[in-house]
C-alpha cells in the first residue's frame, strides 16, 4: 500500500516517503519528501527516457556475452563466433531486453589487448547478431575505434567501464554520433584496481565521480537523458565497499539517469556465499539483482538471464500481486 503523498521513484515501480540526507561534514539525517528541495524532488522522481529503444517502467536485463578467453566467469564458452551467436540469440529468447558484447576482459589483473583484436573478437559477432536480431545491443569498450566498429555492425549503446577517461576520443565520438552511453565508475585500471582501494565515503566518493562524469559527458554534446549511470561493482572495491554500495544503490537516482547494477558472478558474492565461480554464484547474483530491484535500479547486467528472469517474474507477482 503507497502510503499518502509519497511518490514515484524514477517514474517507475518503486516509491518513497523519506529520503535520508547525507553529507561529509555531518550525521546523516532522515527527511519527509515534502521537505526535499523541489529540483531535488524532480530529478528523483521523473520518469527516465526511453533509451536504445528500451523503456524504464519496469526492471530490464542485459545480457553479458563475452567473446573473450580470459573473462573471470565465463572465459573461452563464448569466444567462438558461431557459439556467441548461439549464446545471444538463447538469451534474446529468454528475456533479455539488450545484450553487452564486450571482447576485452576487465576482470582484476586483466591486461590491456590490441585495438584489432578486440575489434576482432567483437564486431563480427555484432554482426551476425544484427541479421537476425531485434534485440538492442550494447558494445562493451574502452576504446573509440572499437566502439566505431560495432556501431557499424549494428550495435545500438557504448558501456565503458572507464567513464570515459580511458580514450579521449571515445566519447566525443559518441556525441557526434548521437549514440546513449553508461557510464562506470572504477577506481584505477583492471591491472590495479584491487590492490588496496581507500575511499573517505564510498558511496559519496563514487556519486561525486559519476555527478562530475555526467556533467562532462553532457558539456561534450551527450543528452543527459541518453546516459545510464553504473556504480562499478567490484572495480576497486573491497567487499565492504560493494556492500556499503549495495545498501545505498537508490542514492544515484539523484543522477536523473537510469542505475545499471552489475554484479553478477562476482567474487564479492562467492566470498559470502561459500559458491564456487562461475554458474554456481547464479543464487547469489539473483539475490543482489533483486535487492536492486527492490531500490529501483532499472538495469541488471546479469550472465543468468533466464534465472534471473524468472525471479523477476515471481518478484513482481509476490510484490505487486500480478505479473
Amino acid at each position: 500500500m503507497r502510503p499518502k503523498g509519497a511518490l514515484p521513484l524514477a517514474g517507475g515501480w518503486a516509491w518513497f516517503e523519506r529520503a535520508e540526507v547525507l553529507s561529509r561534514t555531518g550525521a546523516p539525517e532522515i527527511v519527509p519528501a515534502s521537505e526535499i528541495p523541489g529540483d531535488v524532488v524532480e530529478g528523483l522522481t521523473a520518469p527516465r527516457a526511453d533509451i536504445a529503444g528500451l523503456s524504464f517502467d519496469a526492471p530490464r536485463l542485459m545480457g553479458i556475452l563475452n567473446t573473450t578467453p580470459d573473462s573471470f566467469s565465463d572465459g573461452r564458452q563464448f569466444d567462438a563466433p558461431a557459439v556467441a551467436l548461439a549464446h545471444a540469440r538463447a538469451m534474446a529468447a529468454s528475456g533479455a531486453d539488450i545484450i553487452d558484447v564486450g571482447g576485452e576482459s576487465t576482470r582484476p589483473g586483466a591486461d590491456l589487448i590490441a585495438i584489432d583484436e578486440e575489434t576482432h573478437r567483437t564486431a563480427p559477432v555484432i554482426t551476425a547478431m544484427r541479421a537476425g536480431l531485434a534485440t538492442p545491443i550494447s558494445i562493451d569498450t574502452r576504446k573509440a575505434p572499437v566502439a566505431k566498429a560495432a556501431v557499424a555492425a549494428g550495435a545500438n549503446l557504448v558501456n565503458d567501464v572507464s567513464g570515459f577517461t580511458f580514450d579521449a576520443a571515445l566519447a566525443p565520438y559518441c556525441a557526434e554520433a548521437g549514440l546513449p552511453i553508461c557510464v562506470m565508475h572504477a577506481q584505477g585500471d583492471p591491472q590495479t584496481m584491487q590492490k588496496n582501494p581507500q575511499y573517505e565515503d564510498v558511496l559519496l566518493d563514487v556519486y561525486d565521480y559519476l555527478a562530475a562524469r555526467v556533467e562532462a559527458l553532457v558539456a561534450l554534446g551527450i543528452a543527459h537523458d541518453q546516459i545510464i549511470v553504473d556504480p562499478g561493482i567490484g572495480f576497486g572495491k573491497t567487499q565492504a565497499h560493494n556492500l556499503t554500495l549495495l545498501a545505498g544503490l537508490s542514492l544515484f537516482h539523484g543522477l536523473g539517469c537510469p542505475v545499471l547494477l552489475g554484479a553478477s558472478r562476482k567474487r564479492f558474492i562467492g566470498d559470502i556465499s561459500g559458491a564456487a565461480s562461475g554458474a554456481p554464484r547464479a543464487p547469489g547474483s539473483i539475490g543482489v539483482a533483486l535487492a536492486g530491484v527492490a531500490q529501483g535500479v532499472q538495469i541488471l547486467r546479469v550472465h543468468d538471464v533466464v534465472e534471473t528472469r524468472g525471479a523477476l517474474t515471481l518478484w513482481q507477482a509476490a510484490t505487486m500481486g500480478g505479473v
